[in-house]
């Protein structure tokens, strides 16, 4: 999967989630009892592992178990088990062409990025995506009531670069969908941490061929300093690196960045930019969300 808007599909978006050198998804899977889920009951805190109700297992939790191959690079993505990223977001327009992606936080509420421009009215939040060719899935449609940009959001050099997106109707969680959690603002980053990342991105860096299926691949964070080697002063302490030398990257619609901790994920950046040319050495760059965790948590709580 290769992503950018020069020659590589800039509707395309992926999201990343922390894995261990198994090559099944290593968090707890969801023990799955519909019967007590309630979908009027907003989560206090979006980034509690607990969330609103033991019947959904807490945000981080996959129902379904994700599985890959550790050796897969980002050309050369896998298709993901349906179901298996349950947070996974996919924005669309009215048309149904998938443009840009995001991450669900909570019932009521969807991270992605404030360069996708997400228009209320015009776009709409698809929870339960996996083949975008297909019509039979049991996919949640809803419209966005509010989109809100960090207000020190600047296009260039593409920092602070965060949106909330407030759904008109709660989502209602099964086995395809429920949340991601958030990052604290202290949230602790190693060198080298592996990650995976989806979505429907490029298959490919010749070419413009691209998945209907939802794709995944592994990937290591790297160090400022390797980013500041490429990107210079254009790095800030509210960006983080992934990718670079082992992928080829690309400037691209948000992905969301999920590691993790003890027994449970947590969300820690949102795709945010990186080469036109799917450079195999240069690193992506994804907005910290640990540096936006209060901002979030205050938006969430007024509106």
């Amino acid at each position: 999967m290769c992503n950018h808007e020069d020659g590589c599909q800039a509707a395309a978006d992926t999201e990343l989630a922390h894995r261990a050198r198994e090559e099944v998804w290593p968090l707890p899977l969801c023990a799955w009892n519909h019967s007590c889920a309630d979908p009027n009951r907003e989560a206090t805190n979006p980034g509690a592992s607990g969330g609103n109700c033991a019947g959904y297992g807490g945000c981080s939790v996959p129902a379904i178990k994700p599985a890959l191959s550790f050796s897969q690079r980002i050309v050369n993505g896998e298709n993901a088990v349906p179901g298996s990223w349950p947070w996974q977001v996919s924005l669309q327009d009215s048309s149904g062409f998938h443009f840009c992606g995001g991450s669900l936080i909570s019932q009521s509420w969807v991270v992605t990025a404030a360069h996708c421009n997400v228009s209320p009215g015009r776009h709409f939040v698809v929870l339960g995506e996996h083949d975008l060719s297909s019509n039979a899935e049991p996919l949640q449609v809803l419209s966005i009531s509010r989109a809100i940009t960090h207000p020190s959001w600047n296009p260039i050099p593409m920092n602070n670069d965060v949106t909330l997106l407030k759904l008109a109707s709660p989502a209602q969680y099964t086995t395809r969908i429920s949340p991601v959690c958030l990052a604290s603002s202290n949230e602790a980053l190693t060198e080298g941490l592996t990650c995976v990342t989806t979505g429907w991105g490029r298959l490919s860096g010749v070419g413009n061929v691209t998945p209907a299926r939802l794709q995944q691949v592994a990937l290591p964070l790297v160090t400022v300093n390797q980013c500041q080697q490429y990107w210079g002063s254009d790095i800030t302490d509210s960006m983080i690196c992934a990718g670079g030398e082992v992928l080829p990257r690309a400037r691209v619609t948000p992905e969301a960045l999920v590691c993790q901790k003890g027994n449970t994920g947590v969300l820690i950046g949102t795709l945010s930019w990186g080469t036109k040319n799917c450079n195999v050495r240069a690193p992506a760059m994804y907005t910290r969300v640990s540096k936006f965790s209060a901002w979030i948590n205050q938006v969430i709580a007024y509106n």
